[in-house]
């Protein structure tokens, strides 16, 4: 087993896990079972997506993907709106 992936979270991990499943890959999450752990056990680096050997060059490229997908998405969420854009809502106001 390789590890692909490093998850700040537990739920980080079990999303980027739930694309490459759905990428036919099978994963491994490491340190699921820790959890319950924390406060006891370092919180950097409890959890790690591995995938079989033979997988790992096209896992990581999932995984680049789905990286660079999260950081286009950021930086629109980062975009100034203009005020008269009824909140972002393309001039549209909530129903009310």
């Amino acid at each position: 087993m390789r590890v692909v992936y490093l998850p700040k979270d537990l739920i980080d991990a079990h999303l980027v896990k739930g694309v490459l499943e759905q990428e036919g890959f099978p994963v491994y999450l490491r340190g699921e079972h820790l959890a319950g752990g924390i406060g006891e056990l370092p919180v950097i680096g409890l959890y790690a997506l591995c995938v079989p050997d033979v997988c790992e060059a096209q896992a990581r490229g999932v995984v680049e993907a789905l990286e660079r997908e999260r950081g286009e998405v950021a930086m629109d969420a980062g975009a100034q709106v203009d005020e008269g854009d009824a909140a972002g809502m393309g001039g549209m106001l909530p129903a009310t």
